[in-house]
């Protein structure tokens, strides 16, 4: 994978910046509020005085007495970096939004080398021209940790694969951004960066300081397994009404917005979205424009809710030429669509049941649907038989039972057992115990069970092998929990928690 990070540092910094030139030449601490507020965000100038993100606004500015204060202003920063992602759309399809000010966009599939896939995102950046005047850096690596590390460290850094551990090892424990805590038993520990977190063995490391201690070792290899997640496109729903002469008169533009309410309520509910707000805009014979934003009180896809509002909205409009343009747009969409049962009632029917197995069949193949029954057996994985499952098992029952019966409680946190075939596995004991289940440490283990079939064997004169097995629950240091099975001086794995 070849990820770019396009970073701004201290991007509520820049920000304030861009928008009050003054602050450039001092330390600045961004805080929350003025009264009773903490710092949110500081420079590297102010970090150097002492101050630290976090801290009350009278402890950052008794450390950082030279340093200038500002008030964050998160709607500003949010819209500002939303352009920032749109604008990086020309440099990649995919991007995913890691916070306000740092964006990963995966440059598989697309044309040319590490040094013009750096260019173009730049490119992108800088085509808006606010977002030009921020400082940012852009750096690339063959995962997500590493390219923000780059990026961090200078603008155009570049990691090739194999380079990563090297790369990250001089870097200090906060780049993983622990807790204060955790850094100070670390530090307890003589572990003072990457190199040396790198070093510890794994399977003690992560069993003095738990499952996350698993990644944390991870990513100070170099080693980042997380994928790039793509951010949502925003959907854009607009239309226009140009070209088509004039409105002189109130019933004209009336009947003209009527059909482009229409339009806009049909691609609303296509998309199966209900709009918050409206945003019309009048063009008219003399060039003036008036944008008119109505909030709808529900968000909706009627076109009648919708008409009837702008028609309210228009009332106290005073033009002084005819109408030649309209653009309307739908903004703030929200989900509208609405969960479709698999049935049309809540009774059954064979018919329409045998329909919905042929489809499942016809796509997944056949005996793709299957039931579990509860059959008489002495271990646990012979409990459950399957079987297929037919259209006329369905029995109906009539609307009145369904009427009075109802739902059991369930308990909260309720832990499901699932069988899965037997899967043979390497387990290492440790003190009579399992400690390692193949390359994962054992965090916890119950057990063991016993079976043991030779006496039902005997008695029932079977001629089978008797079965003797010692059963354990486990917690593997990745948070899986499942059963394993020692049989015949071999382990399986036969089933998992959920």
């Amino acid at each position: 994978m070849f990820v770019v990070c396009a970073l701004v540092p201290a991007y509520k910094v820049a920000v304030a910046r861009l928008y009050d030139p003054s602050l450039r030449e001092r330390p600045l601490i961004v805080a929350d509020r003025l009264e009773r507020g903490r710092a949110v965000a500081l420079d590297a100038a102010a970090f150097a005085l002492g101050a630290r993100p976090g801290m009350t606004l009278v402890q950052a500015a008794a450390c950082a007495r030279e340093a200038a204060v500002t008030l964050d202003d998160p709607a500003r920063n949010r819209a500002l970096w939303e352009r920032a992602l749109d604008a990086l759309d020309a440099a990649s399809p995919l991007v995913e939004d890691a916070e306000e000010g740092t964006a990963f966009l995966d440059m598989r599939g697309i044309s040319g080398a590490e040094r013009h896939w750096l260019a173009s995102v730049r490119e992108a950046f800088s085509s808006d021209p606010e977002l030009a005047r921020l400082p940012l850096h852009a750096a690339m690596a063959p995962n997500k940790f590493v390219a923000r590390m780059a990026a961090l460290e200078r603008d155009g850094n570049v990691v090739h694969a194999g380079d990563e551990r090297a790369f990250v090892a001089p870097l200090p424990l906060r780049a993983l951004e622990l807790d204060r805590a955790t850094l100070e038993r670390l530090e307890l520990f003589g572990v003072a960066n990457l190199r040396t977190l790198a070093a510890l063995p794994h399977g003690p490391f992560v069993r003095r300081f738990g499952p996350h201690a698993a990644g944390w070792h991870a990513l100070a290899g170099g080693v980042d397994e997380t994928p790039l997640i793509p951010r949502m496109r925003r959907i854009a729903i607009e239309r226009t009404s140009y070209g088509e002469g004039s409105a002189e008169r109130e019933d004209q533009l009336l009947f003209a917005l009527r059909t482009l309410v229409a339009r806009v309520a049909e691609d609303v509910a296509f998309a199966g979205k209900r709009c918050g707000v409206l945003r019309l805009e009048l063009e008219c014979e003399d060039a003036e424009r008036v944008t008119l934003e109505t909030t709808l009180a529900q968000p909706t896809a009627q076109t009648a809710t919708m008409f009837d509002l702008l028609r309210a909205r228009l009332e106290g409009v005073v033009l002084r030429s005819p109408v030649t343009g309209l653009r309307l747009a739908a903004d703030r969409l929200e989900e509208g669509g609405s969960e479709l049962s698999l049935f049309a009632n809540r009774d059954p029917d064979p018919e329409i049941v045998g329909i919905a197995l042929a489809r499942l069949e016809a796509a997944l193949g056949p005996h793709a649907a299957v039931r579990a029954n509860v059959v008489a057996g002495h271990r646990f994985e012979a409990r459950v038989a399957y079987e297929p499952f037919v259209a006329s098992s369905v029995a109906r029952s009539t609307r009145a039972v369904l009427a009075t019966r109802t739902a059991p409680a369930l308990p909260e946190g309720t832990l499901a057992y699932r069988i899965v075939g037997p899967r043979a596995i390497d387990v290492r004991i440790k003190g009579g115990r399992p400690a390692f289940v193949g390359a994962q440490a054992v965090l916890e283990a119950a057990g063991p069970w016993r079976t043991d079939e030779a006496w039902w064997a005997e008695a029932l004169d079977t001629g089978n092998r008797p079965v003797q097995s010692d059963a354990y629950d486990v917690l593997l240091e990745d948070g899986t929990l499942c059963r394993i099975v020692c049989e015949r001086e071999r382990w399986y794995v036969c089933g998992n928690y959920d």
